[in-house]
């Protein structure tokens, strides 16, 4: 039977992720993440603005006049949407896990936070790629609200994939000290009963 804390933090720890997929969702599917004087860099579109209009957007990056950003793009997008996606299934294994308990829980619980640690390569390895692709025109107040919610996200998949594997290792440890102890008990009370037989 499972603690009440190891309970909270698994419950915690599904809350967590499902938060993550959601932030990381909203962020690539908004995809502006830096704003640099008048241009909009995002990850599908990249846009002008002026005062007196509209802001003028293009779904043609190579515009932007930024060398190699429409295939470096490509692949942000790609490793991005592929983190949620794992997270995705990351995230269903946990709640199965849980829900569903059997002999294969743990595994699953196991392959689920493995899951969420490819997320947050993933995820972080599509940051890292629009950071660098227009590291000329980087800026701290230039990050949007979306890149920070990916940012966020990348960082929530790391605590999650780190904060699982941890109280499975935890947890397993204990179950098995316990069934040691059993088992060692077992054992001396079968001989206190053989010896009472024998006499």
């Amino acid at each position: 039977h499972r603690s009440f804390f190891e309970t909270f933090i698994r419950t915690l720890i599904i809350t967590c992720t499902a938060l993550a997929v959601v932030l990381s969702s909203v962020s690539i599917c908004d995809g502006y993440w830096l704003l640099a004087e008048d241009r909009l860099f995002g990850l599908w579109r990249f846009c002008t603005i002026t005062n007196q209009s509209e802001p003028h957007c293009l779904r043609d990056l190579s515009q932007a006049h930024v060398p190699g950003l429409a295939v470096g793009m490509g692949l942000a997008r790609c490793a991005s949407a592929m983190a949620v996606v794992a997270a995705i299934f990351g995230l269903e294994l946990l709640m199965v896990s849980q829900v569903c308990e059997d002999v294969h829980s743990r595994c699953k619980w196991t392959f689920g936070s493995f899951l969420l640690l490819a997320s947050f390569i993933l995820s972080s390895g599509g940051l890292l790629s629009f950071v660098i692709l227009l590291r000329n025109q980087v800026t701290f107040i230039g990050f949007t609200l979306m890149f920070w919610c990916e940012f966020t996200a990348s960082f929530l998949f790391f605590l999650n994939a780190i904060s699982g594997l941890h109280i499975n290792s935890i947890t397993q440890t204990g179950t098995n000290q316990r069934n040691s102890s059993t088992r060692s008990r077992d054992l001396g009370f079968h001989k206190k009963v053989i010896k009472v037989e024998l006499f």
